[in-house]
Formats: C-alpha cells, sequence, structure tokens
C-alpha cells in the first residue's frame, strides 16, 4: 500500500501510462506513476535478449508513429536523451528473383519502381500526403467532429475499403499490389475485410511524410525520454509495484489505467456497473504475434540491393500470398508461409551490436493465444529472399503469442493491439461511450490502446485521456 496523497495516480508506465502522466503533470498536478514490471517502458523496452554486447528490442522497434505523434512532436524529448535515425530507405519489400519494392521519401521515386503503376501510386498519396499534418491530427484522435473534414473525407473514402479490394481495384501491378498488402498486415486484420485499407494508406504516408526510424541505442530510449521529462516536472515514478485491487492505490482524486479492459475487470471487480462490466466482458482481442530475436555474425545477405539500405522489410511475397497468411490465422491455422516484418535495427544503428555483428528481430501474426512454435516458418521467409541468412546467426530468442501475455497482460492472447481495431472497434474503443476514456467509476479512466485512436507508440490514447480528466476537473 502506496499512502501518499496525489493529485493523480496513473497506473502503466507504457507510452500511453507516460503521456497520460506527462500531461497531467503539464496542468500543475501531482502525479505517481505506477508500474508493475521492474522496468518502465511498455511496448518500448530492449534487452539483452541473446548474447552479451546484443541490445534486442522485446516489442516494439521502427517507429513512424512516434516521430508523427503530434504530442511527442510537442515535447523536447531529444533534450532527454532520445534520437531518431531514419534509414536511407524507409521500407523495403523483396519479392522472388531478386526484386523488391522499395518505398522512398519521395513519391515519385517510389513510383519508378513500380513500372506501370508509377502514376497510379503518386496519384493514390499524392493530395493526402500535402494534408498529412492535417489528417495526422484528425487520425491520431478520438472520434469527434474533425478539426480537419475534408482531408479527412478524402482519406475516409479509400480507408473503408479492404486492403485487398483497394490494392486490385487501383494498381495493376504485382509488385505494387504486394507492397499496399504489407502495409495494410500492420492491422492484425483479415485483409479482406472492410476499413483494412485504412492502415495501409496510413502507414504508406508516414514512410513519405516522416519517414520510420529507429530510437538510437533501443526502444527503451523512447520511454526512458518520457520518463525523464516526467521527473523534471515533478511527477514521481515507482516500478516493481503490480496494482490488482483499487484498494491499493494511494488516495487521488484521479485514477488512469494503461491497462486494456480484461485488467479493469480484474483490479475494479464489482464495483463495476453490472451494464459497463458486460461490455468490457463483450471487448474483442485479435490474433497474437510469435517473435524471433537473432544474434548475427554479420548483416543479412538480401538478393536485392535495397536490403542494405533499410531498417524494415516486408516479407511475404505477393498480396495472394499475404491476403491469404492472414486470412488463416484469422480462420485459427499456422501459416505455412507467414508474412513477417523484419527489423535490422543495426544495420543503421552500431549500438546495437558488437563490431562486425548486427542484430535482427522479426515476427509474424499467429491465432489468439498461440503456443505454436513458428521460428522454423519466419526463417524459412527470411531464407527465400536472403539465401545464407541461417550461417549468419550466433544465438535466438524465441516468444510465443503465450509468451507475450506472460511478459505482459495487457498483451492478451499474444494481442500486441491491445484489441481487434475492425470498424466495429474503431467506432466503441473500448465501448460505445461519449468519453471513451472515462468510466463509470468516479475519477476511473483508461488510458490504453484499448482507447482511440487505437495501438501504436504515439502516447496519444494517455494524452486524450488526460486531457478528458482535466476538461472533467475544470
Amino acid at each position: 500500500m502506496i499512502d501518499s496523497p496525489y493529485d493523480a495516480v496513473v497506473v502503466g508506465a507504457g507510452p500511453n501510462g507516460l503521456a497520460a502522466a506527462i500531461t497531467l503533470a503539464q496542468a500543475g498536478l501531482s502525479v505517481r506513476l505506477i508500474e508493475g514490471s521492474e522496468t518502465i517502458g511498455g511496448g518500448t523496452r530492449s534487452a539483452a535478449l541473446t548474447l552479451p554486447g546484443f541490445t534486442h528490442d522485446v516489442c516494439s522497434a521502427i517507429h513512424p508513429l512516434g516521430v508523427a505523434s503530434p504530442f511527442f512532436r510537442s515535447l523536447p524529448l531529444e533534450d532527454f536523451g532520445l534520437e531518431w535515425i531514419f534509414p536511407e530507405v524507409p521500407l523495403v519489400h523483396p519479392l522472388d528473383g531478386g526484386r523488391a519494392v522499395s518505398v522512398h521519401p519521395s513519391l515519385r521515386a517510389t513510383g519508378e519502381g513500380l513500372e506501370s503503376d508509377a502514376d497510379r501510386y503518386v496519384r493514390m498519396y499524392r493530395a493526402h500526403l500535402k494534408d498529412w499534418d492535417k489528417l495526422s491530427v484528425d487520425l491520431l484522435s478520438p472520434l469527434r467532429i474533425p478539426r480537419h473534414p475534408l482531408p479527412l473525407a478524402r482519406f475516409g473514402l479509400p480507408a473503408l475499403f479492404s486492403a485487398q479490394g483497394l490494392a486490385r481495384r487501383f494498381f495493376k501491378t504485382s509488385a505494387a499490389r504486394a507492397l499496399f498488402a504489407g502495409m495494410a498486415a500492420h492491422s492484425m486484420l483479415d485483409l479482406r475485410q472492410p476499413g483494412s485499407a485504412a492502415y495501409g494508406l496510413v502507414l504508406s504516408l508516414s514512410a513519405h511524410a516522416v519517414g520510420w526510424p529507429v530510437a538510437r541505442s533501443g526502444s527503451q530510449a523512447i520511454a526512458q525520454a518520457l520518463a525523464a521529462y516526467f521527473e523534471s516536472l515533478g511527477g514521481e515514478i515507482t516500478t516493481g509495484t503490480m496494482i490488482t485491487d483499487l484498494d491499493e492505490l494511494p488516495p487521488a482524486r484521479m485514477k488512469l489505467f494503461d491497462i486494456t479492459p480484461r485488467q479493469l475487470l480484474k483490479i475494479a471487480g464489482d464495483r463495476l456497473p453490472q451494464r459497463y462490466r458486460r461490455q468490457l466482458e463483450s471487448y474483442r482481442y485479435g490474433p497474437g504475434v510469435f517473435k524471433v530475436d537473432w544474434a548475427l555474425d554479420g548483416p543479412i545477405p538480401w538478393l536485392a540491393e535495397d536490403g542494405q539500405r533499410t531498417a524494415t522489410l516486408h516479407l511475404g511475397g505477393t498480396l495472394e500470398e499475404i491476403v491469404h497468411a492472414e486470412k488463416q490465422v484469422w480462420q485459427g491455422e499456422h501459416p505455412t508461409k507467414p508474412f513477417v516484418i523484419l527489423a535490422q535495427q543495426s544495420v543503421i544503428d552500431p549500438h546495437r551490436a558488437p563490431q562486425g555483428k548486427h542484430t535482427a528481430w522479426a515476427y509474424c501474426h499467429v491465432p489468439h493465444g498461440s503456443r505454436e512454435d513458428m521460428r522454423g516458418r519466419i526463417e524459412t521467409q527470411v531464407e527465400r529472399f536472403a539465401p545464407g541468412f541461417r550461417e549468419r546467426i550466433l544465438d535466438v530468442h524465441t516468444r510465443s503469442a503465450q509468451g507475450y501475455e506472460r511478459y505482459n497482460p495487457n498483451y492478451v492472447g499474444g494481442d500486441i493491439n491491445g484489441g481487434v481495431q475492425d470498424l466495429r472497434q474503431l467506432f466503441a474503443r473500448p465501448v460505445l461511450r461519449w468519453n471513451p476514456y472515462s468510466t463509470p467509476l468516479e475519477g476511473v479512466y483508461l488510458c490504453s490502446s484499448a482507447t482511440p485512436p487505437g495501438g501504436g507508440v504515439h502516447g496519444m490514447c494517455g494524452h486524450h485521456a488526460a486531457r478528458s480528466v482535466l476538461r472533467r476537473r475544470g
């Protein structure tokens, strides 16, 4: 039991909990941040998972939404040690035969690699890219009357398509379709599902608008910078204190939880009204992930030359292959050829590994709660586009979907997104409520990725939750 009184207590020191705590502290409130683990960071932790001298990102690795976040951009995080490192090429999508599609900062340069789809690619994104600053504000906000309705309306029409449908409708070449499918597959949705195209559009735009950087020395640097800034405002952080009941919290007028509905049900128990409890119980969690971290004796030998100029690669082949793999996951099957998101941070950040050595990080989607070991299938996909990769492996660390839930209870069933983010749970996240961050309990709020705008390392869920607290406080 922690006895000191505070204006606000925030439970959970992931990016959203940190953002909520900072927003409240900026308003002059006394704030205590309580983290169950021994280290802060949530999805932005880094650790020595393999050999000494190799630093691996435990969850998130590449941060387009972090560098795009209006809230993060408003903070002096560079003064507290955060440095973004940008690859020359934001993303590469290898294809069979040694070919690849590369996303360059320039729309036109990217289009030049798409043959007859060059002009279509530019047309797809040009207007949205000009509106990026306006769009990013509305896309990373709770549902409300948009500040910039015309740009959002132009974005919203194609975003309502399925990723498969929009790719086939707009592009003619297999390369352009494959590229879009890989972008959209970050959604963890069935790519035949309406609304899945939105993720492909946002991530593609972010590559051109802000880039896909890594945090120097590891994603932990993001959490450390946020925490240091919070403490500079007078905030206090306690780690290693797992909260299991509301009565374990110190006296505070406001209590914010960077947790998902399942954890709130356990902590708040019968204090929650029955109707609200039922709504939280019906909240849906999506597929899990299986992740591999490698310590490597050298760089990955990609057949495509641009593979050496990027930190992020999408490994899945064609649109049809990626759609099939994601469909299998939603059907409870483990794909033989999974869609793999791979990060090779050490290519642009030498602080991650001893001189001449490298790290790599990859995951694929698996059915919710899976125990399946997907390492072999992931490595086969890497070998497909980088023959000889396995010969570079010095050590390996794996974590299953169930392992992720053990690591962080917020990753229910291995769902790192904090719950399915389809059209239904876009409008009711976590429940259909005018203020999605508030609960029926006086002074109790949710501020996790289970609230708008959803998953990703951007801190906007916590920031918006805290602002809703401040508005009610007057």
